[in-house]
């Protein structure tokens, strides 16, 4: 058996373009690691930016700030250190071969997953109720309660184009998530994840933490700085 996991094409899971499993998976972890990198930098970018205009505009950007929820916010980033919790646990049982185990805390991850989309949505939907989404009709609507906001439009405007873009961009990358969770799923009713072969389900639960982090770091930024 162990001649058959390390020698070339025997393995009924190795991919005939490998030498063993080993490598494999090896492979594997180092695509999705390069990956990663790149959208390490694309976040980066963004928060780089908007910590200089926040320098540019303190007043602007923490009384903008004021007017996002911060409930919601901490509700969220506890659904998500949650996910990430399930997420590990699914890996764990592809590490020892459970297949209920990963389809179960997978079922888990995705009820957490879109539980932060529909409490993303309800704040996305708050904002549009009170023209505050950057564009032509930016606070047009009723002033009440955002009197504050009247004398910094133009930077009150560039600071909730930041936060549309940034949390824009991390609900796709969890839209994403979901997509490929469903991914794993197929490839592990199909039998395709087994406790040989589990690079698939370790890969996307690294994808699944930097979704985390990015939370992380943009709950503190967007809705705690000012408060």
């Amino acid at each position: 058996m162990q001649e058959d996991a390390h020698g070339h094409g025997h393995h009924p899971e190795l991919a005939h373009h490998f030498e063993d499993l080993n490598q494999q998976r090896d492979t594997l972890t180092l695509g999705m690691w390069a990956f990663l990198v790149q959208e390490i930098m694309f976040f980066g970018g963004l928060f780089c930016a908007f910590m200089v205009y926040r320098s540019m505009y303190p007043e602007a950007f923490t009384t903008a700030a004021n007017h996002l929820d911060p409930v919601l916010g901490t509700i969220n980033t506890v659904v998500l250190i949650l996910s990430s919790l399930t997420v590990a646990m699914a890996v764990g049982a592809a590490q020892n071969g459970k297949k209920g185990g990963v389809l179960g805390f997978m079922g888990l991850t995705a009820i957490l997953g879109m539980t932060f989309l529909v409490i993303k949505g309800f704040e996305y939907s708050s904002k549009w109720e009170h023209g505050l989404v950057p564009g032509r009709y930016f606070m047009s609507g009723d002033h009440h309660g955002f009197a504050d906001l009247l004398p910094f439009a133009g930077p009150a405007e560039l600071f909730y184009g930041f936060y549309f873009v940034m949390t824009g961009m991390h609900a796709l990358h969890m839209v994403i998530g979901l997509g490929l969770m469903v991914w794993v799923v197929i490839e592990t009713l199909k039998g395709k994840v087994t406790k040989n072969r589990h690079a698939l389900v370790e890969n996307f639960g690294l994808y699944w933490h930097f979704v985390d982090i990015v939370w992380i770091f943009l709950f503190p930024i967007l809705y705690l700085l000012s408060h």
